[in-house]
């Protein structure tokens, strides 16, 4: 899942058609055994008139329900993660305040969709409930939506892979190693870069926090678990959905993280924003392209820099440290770690 794009009318790729063949022989053998419809939520996000909401729709043996049972689902091996069976198609009830929708789950099961809310809401965090039938019953759940207000001015979005903890992503072996086998309490923040969004947070107080990744929502809550264990300021999630779509074998992870830097740049024009990646996943590229469709959209951008040995296996040519924006007027700084990063941006007006 990405951010909301239209469906083509070509036809549909061989790939998703044989993949929503094999969920819907699942989902017909799994609901025979007993399995019934779970929701899982993750946390959207809006302005007092319109919302983004973000959820799937699972299936989920009976009584594996519950905040017990996400934590013990965050601490599971990585693989486990993506042993997971969509209800696609279902019809799921959102109710905020006073407003009332119908949305129906995609293909893979997911709900993102933004809606217009009528009486304004008030900025800060708000709770949508969504119920999904199941029989003669509901299954609810809640979702978190964190309200912008026009008061806040500054905004991060962080990368998640290398940039705030260390995944080895552009080493396929390692990549693999940490994804799918280590538990998530093995991962390693990377240094210094916790103590760094925490003083923006001190020098921005209403300051908001995204993190951007091309990692999947199966591993939403191992990362939210990441973030909060290593001191991180809370924020939404801006993951994707791995596999097929209705086009190709695979979802571009640049063009996702583009669409969602572009979502949050039309939503939000009142912020400017410190955008942090780094330089092993063509962040500055993506940065680069970002800070030229918005001028005056991005107060600065932060990377933090692979060694040369990470460069080499990434199948990169080791960074010269000039600036990714080529000359626009973003100040732009690079770092081996949070501290370095720290440092520079210290001497960028209106950051730290």
């Amino acid at each position: 899942m990405a951010t909301p794009t239209p469906h083509p009318s070509q036809r549909p790729h061989l790939a998703a058609v044989v993949e929503d063949r094999l969920y819907a022989a699942a989902g017909w053998l799994l609901g025979h055994l007993g399995w019934r419809p779970r929701l899982e939520t993750y946390t959207g996000y809006g302005t007092p008139d319109r919302v983004r909401v973000l959820a799937r729709v699972l299936l989920a043996p009976r009584g594996h329900a519950g905040p017990e049972r996400e934590r013990a689902r965050a601490a599971r091996r990585g693989f486990r993660h993506f042993l997971t069976v969509p209800a696609p198609h279902r019809t799921v009830v959102l109710r905020l305040g006073d407003n009332m929708s119908e949305i129906v789950s995609d293909r893979a099961g997911y709900v993102d969709v933004e809606l217009p809310v009528t009486g304004p809401l008030s900025a800060g965090s708000r709770t949508a409930v969504l119920e999904c039938p199941d029989g003669p019953g509901l299954v609810r759940a809640e979702a978190e939506i964190l309200v912008l207000g026009d008061d806040v001015r500054f905004g991060v979005v962080s990368d998640m892979d290398d940039t705030t903890m260390v995944t080895a992503v552009p080493r396929p072996l390692l990549a693999a190693w940490n994804t799918f086998v280590r538990h998530a309490s093995a991962r390693r923040a990377v240094p210094g870069m916790a103590e760094l969004y925490r003083t923006v947070r001190e020098a921005h107080p209403d300051a908001t926090f995204f993190y951007l990744s091309t990692g999947a929502w199966n591993t939403a809550g191992t990362l939210r678990a990441f973030l909060a264990r290593h001191g991180y300021p809370a924020g939404p999630l801006l993951l994707t959905d791995w596999g097929p779509t209705l086009t190709g074998w695979f979802r571009s992870g640049p063009a996702h993280k583009e669409a969602s830097l572009d979502l949050l740049m039309s939503w939000f024009p009142q912020v400017r924003w410190l955008l942090v990646g780094d330089d092993g996943q063509r962040d500055p590229e993506i940065y680069d392209r970002v800070v030229r469709r918005w001028p005056g959209r991005v107060r600065a951008v932060a990377i933090r820099q692979l060694t040369g040995g990470e460069q080499v296996l990434a199948g990169n040519a080791p960074s010269s440290g000039e600036s990714p924006t080529g000359g626009e007027p973003v100040p732009t700084v690079a770092g081996r770690d949070g501290v370095e990063l720290a440092r520079r941006l210290g001497e960028v007006p209106g950051v730290l």
